[in-house]
C-alpha cells in the first residue's frame, strides 16, 4: 500500500513547491493537492516541473462542474508532460452548494453528471478522438500532446452508485473519512466488481491522522474544524452509511504504535494508498509527518 501526503496549499507557491520537495525527500510515494479556494493543483504541479523527482503528484480533487472536459483533459496533459509522467488526475462534481453558491452554476446529478464528463475525459486523455453530445455537456474532437503517457484517472467517490462508476470508468475511486470496514463491505467490492476485465483498480483513502498524546481533544477539534464539510449531504451520507458521528470518528490517532496498527487495518481492507492529511498541534504535525514518511519507505 502507497502512502502519500496531502496538504491544502495556504501558503506562496514556493512555500508549496518546498513542500512538495519536503514531501520527497520524507519518503512519501505521492503528493496530493486539492482545491480549497486557492492555488489551481494542476498549475501548481506544472510549476514544479521536474523539480522533486521520486515523488508522483495527484490532485484531490479538481472539481468537474466548472471545467470543460476538454480543456481538463488539455490542462492535464500539459502537466503530465511538465512533470514527466507523475500525475493522477483525481476529479469530482464536487458539492450542491459549492457549484451553486460559488460558481453560479446548475448543480447536475452527481452520478449522470460524472458519468457523462468522464465518456469525454477518459477517452481524450489516451489520446482519442470524442463526438459526445450529452444532456449537459458538448464536446467535439481531442488533445494533441505528442509522446504523453495518459495520467491516471480516479473519481471521487462515497456513495454505492458513484463507486460503481469509478470502477467502470476510471482507473479507480478516491475516498475520504472511509472507515476500515466500510472500505471492506461496500467500498472495495463494489469498485472491484465494477472493473471487472479491466486491471485492477486504485483505492485511494483520504485519512485524517494526528499522532498524539491526546487522542479525545484530538477528535474534538476534527469535529470542530471540519463541521461545515460534515454537513455537505456527500460527506453527512458517508458518515452515516458507516454509523459515523462525525468526522472525528474516523480519525487514526495515538501513539505511533496505534497508528502503525490502524494503518494495517485499511491495507487488509484493500486500500491500495492512503493519502495522509495530518490535524493537531505542530509538535503532533511533527510526528505524524515522521511515523507516515517512515512507513511509505517501506
Amino acid at each position: 500500500m502507497e502512502i502519500g501526503l496531502s496538504s491544502y496549499g495556504a501558503g506562496p507557491v514556493p512555500e508549496l513547491l518546498a513542500e512538495i520537495e519536503r514531501a520527497a525527500a520524507h519518503g512519501f510515494s505521492r503528493f496530493w493537492l486539492g482545491e480549497h479556494g486557492g492555488w489551481d493543483p494542476l498549475t501548481v504541479f506544472a510549476a514544479l516541473g521536474d523539480r522533486a523527482p521520486g515523488i508522483d503528484l495527484a490532485t484531490s480533487v479538481v472539481g468537474t462542474h466548472p471545467r470543460h472536459p476538454l480543456a481538463l483533459a488539455a490542462q492535464a496533459l500539459t502537466t503530465q508532460a511538465a512533470t514527466g509522467g507523475r500525475l493522477t488526475l483525481g476529479v469530482g462534481p464536487s458539492h450542491q452548494p459549492v457549484v451553486e453558491s460559488r460558481y453560479g452554476l446548475t448543480w447536475q446529478p452527481p452520478v449522470r453528471h460524472s458519468r457523462e464528463i468522464l465518456e469525454i475525459l477518459g477517452p481524450v486523455l489516451r489520446g482519442e478522438q470524442v463526438d459526445v453530445h450529452g444532456p449537459s455537456v458538448t464536446a467535439v474532437g481531442g488533445v494533441s500532446a505528442p509522446a504523453t503517457a495518459p495520467p491516471g484517472l480516479l473519481l471521487a467517490a462515497n456513495g454505492p452508485r458513484m463507486l460503481a462508476l469509478a470502477g467502470e470508468r476510471a482507473d479507480g475511486a478516491l475516498t475520504m473519512w472511509t472507515t476500515p470496514r466500510f472500505l471492506d463491505e461496500v467500498a472495495v467490492p463494489i469498485v472491484t466488481a465494477a472493473a471487472a476485465g479491466r486491471p485492477a483498480p486504485r483505492i485511494a483513502v483520504g485519512l485524517l491522522a494526528t499522532v498524539t498524546s491526546d487522542v479525545e481533544g484530538a477528535r474534538e477539534r476534527v469535529d470542530a474544524d471540519f463541521r461545515h464539510a460534515a454537513a455537505l449531504p456527500t460527506f453527512r451520507g458517508l458518515l452515516d452509511r458507516q454509523g459515523s458521528s462525525g468526522p472525528g470518528d474516523t480519525l487514526v490517532a495515538g501513539d505511533e504504535t496505534a497508528v502503525e496498527k490502524a494503518v494495517g487495518r485499511f491495507a487488509d481492507a484493500g486500500a491500495t494508498e492512503l493519502i495522509v492529511f495530518p490535524v493537531g498541534r505542530p509538535d503532533d504535525h511533527d510526528r505524524t509527518i515522521a511515523l507516515f514518511g517512515g512507513l511509505a519507505r517501506r
